[in-house]
C-alpha cells in the first residue's frame, strides 16, 4: 500500500531542501508543529525510503582553485560534482551583511558554533541582535555536558 503524504510531509521535505542543517526544532516552529512529531515524521519519510540522504551542496561560484580562478559553472539547476584538492579556497561572506569577508576573518565562537564577520562591527551587531539564542545554545550546551 503506498504512503500518501500530507501537507506535514510536504513541509518536512521542502524544509530540508532549503536548508538540510535545519534542527527538527527549527522545522517544527516553521510548520508550527511538536518537534517530537517533526522527529516521527522525518523517520518515517526515511523509513518509507523517500529521504535517502541528507547530504551538502555546494555553492561552486564561491569555491576558487588554486590558480584564484573561479571555478566555472553552468547556468542549469543541477548541482556540478565538483573535486575539491589540497589548495582550493572558499569565498566567505560575512553573516550579517553578507559582504566578502577578507584575509582575516573576525570570529564568534559560542558552545560548537562558530560565524565569520568581514569586522568587527558586524560581529559586536550580530552578537547583540541574537544575545538571546546565543545565551540560550550556550546554556543548552553546558546541560549536555
Amino acid at each position: 500500500m503506498p504512503y500518501e503524504l500530507d501537507d506535514i510531509d510536504i513541509g518536512i521535505v521542502t524544509s530540508l531542501q532549503q536548508d538540510g542543517r535545519k534542527s527538527f526544532r527549527q522545522i517544527a516552529r516553521e510548520l508550527d508543529i511538536s518537534t517530537p512529531t517533526i522527529q516521527a515524521r522525518y523517520q518515517r519519510l526515511v523509513n518509507i525510503g523517500l529521504i535517502k540522504s541528507v547530504s551538502p551542496v555546494i555553492d561552486s561560484t564561491n569555491v576558487v582553485d588554486e590558480q584564484k580562478e573561479q571555478l566555472r559553472t553552468c547556468d542549469c539547476n543541477e548541482s556540478p560534482e565538483i573535486n575539491l584538492k589540497s589548495g582550493m579556497s572558499v569565498k566567505m561572506k560575512c553573516d550579517l551583511c553578507d559582504g566578502i569577508i577578507g584575509d582575516k576573518p573576525h570570529v564568534l565562537k559560542f558552545a560548537s558554533f562558530e560565524r565569520f564577520f568581514c569586522c568587527n562591527t558586524c560581529k559586536t551587531q550580530f552578537k547583540e541582535k541574537n544575545k538571546g539564542r546565543i545565551e540560550s545554545i550556550i546554556e543548552k550546551a553546558k546541560e549536555e555536558n
